[in-house]
């Protein structure tokens, strides 16, 4: 049994829980350690199961609350050398611990496959959890997905998918240019349009839950995003991650 929740998603702050009966990890604290906790036991997950958190990138949106909880907790938190350098001495926890892109992580009952990808940070990874045979994904923050992101996306039961922008709200937005641009470059953001191609032409035949995560506030709307799948959800079940509170709490048994 896994149990998989987004404790926050978009671009205001991000927290991925995965866990079993024994253990859990979280991927990222953008949000606040009171948030992620106060969220945590609105979903009733324990707290006390977590061994510990994987930083995908330095951006504040995934490291807001690193710190904090991870001294509350008293579990590691995990960097690559390059993110844990770029995160500042503002977001740098008590207990600290360093993964290599491409080499597994075991945590618990769990193994963590961390992998790089394409964003404009300075070590960027994406993660997919494996636990008793099922595999989770985290594919957030990337303006285009690469070969590591499809070869991980393939052996996938559930993932939390990034669909941060419609093309249409971005470029007619507020945004200035240069911001805009950055978003659809290829270290940027997927929007709707590139995360539907991607699980259409390479989710595996197991795939059968898609959380669309990392909704930006101004360039999409959950509407846009779901209508966007919406020829998909007769191959696997798909909802979107909340914005403002926890996901609910989604079980692989």
């Amino acid at each position: 049994m896994v149990e998989i929740c987004a404790l926050a998603s978009g671009s205001n702050g991000n927290c991925y829980y995965i866990g079993n009966s024994r253990d859990a990890v979280l991927i990222d604290a953008g949000v606040s350690c009171k948030q992620v906790l106060s969220r945590m036991a609105g979903a009733g997950l324990d707290a006390r199961k977590v061994r510990g958190i994987f930083v995908s990138h330095e951006h504040s949106d995934h490291v807001r609350g690193v710190r904090v909880l991870g001294n509350k907790l008293r579990v590691p938190v995990w960097f690559t050398q390059a993110t844990w350098m770029a995160a500042g001495e503002p977001n740098r926890p008590e207990r600290v611990e360093f993964f290599t892109p491409d080499k597994p992580v075991s945590i618990g009952s769990f193994t963590i496959y961390p992998f790089l990808k394409n964003h404009d940070a300075a070590e960027p990874c994406s993660f997919r959890v494996e636990h008793d045979g099922w595999q989770i994904g985290v594919f957030t923050d990337m303006g285009h997905a690469c070969s590591n992101v499809i070869s991980n996306l393939k052996l996938c039961h559930a993932m939390f998918l990034e669909t941060n922008y419609d093309e249409q709200m971005l470029w007619d937005g507020p945004y200035p240019y240069p911001l805009k641009r950055r978003v659809a470059s290829d270290v940027g953001h997927l929007s709707n349009l590139q995360a539907f191609e991607l699980l259409r032409d390479h989710s595996g035949p197991e795939l059968l839950h898609v959380f669309l995560s990392h909704l930006s506030g101004e360039n999409n709307r959950p509407d846009l995003a779901e209508a966007c799948f919406q020829s998909l959800t007769s191959r696997f079940n798909v909802r979107v991650a909340s914005r403002e509170t926890f996901s609910e709490v989604c079980v692989l048994r």
